[in-house]
């Protein structure tokens, strides 16, 4: 059987922690910024870490890394 390929978006999306979390970008920061409050910009700047719910599929989709 051949080998699992590394989804290659994901893998640009995510990067892994010291600890081995996967940490991803936010959403809803590309533009129209206007309707947004001061405190969720602010808090759209950092970045998070993926939700237990999506981490054994992400984690699948970038094995390799």
């Amino acid at each position: 059987m051949p080998k699992q390929k590394t989804h290659r978006a994901t893998a640009k999306r995510v990067k892994r922690t010291g600890s081995g979390k996967l940490k991803r970008g936010r959403a809803f920061t590309s533009h129209r910024f206007h309707g947004k409050t001061k405190k969720q910009r602010r808090q759209l700047r950092k970045a998070s870490l993926v939700s237990a719910s999506d981490y054994k599929r992400i984690k699948h989709m970038i094995s390799s890394l």
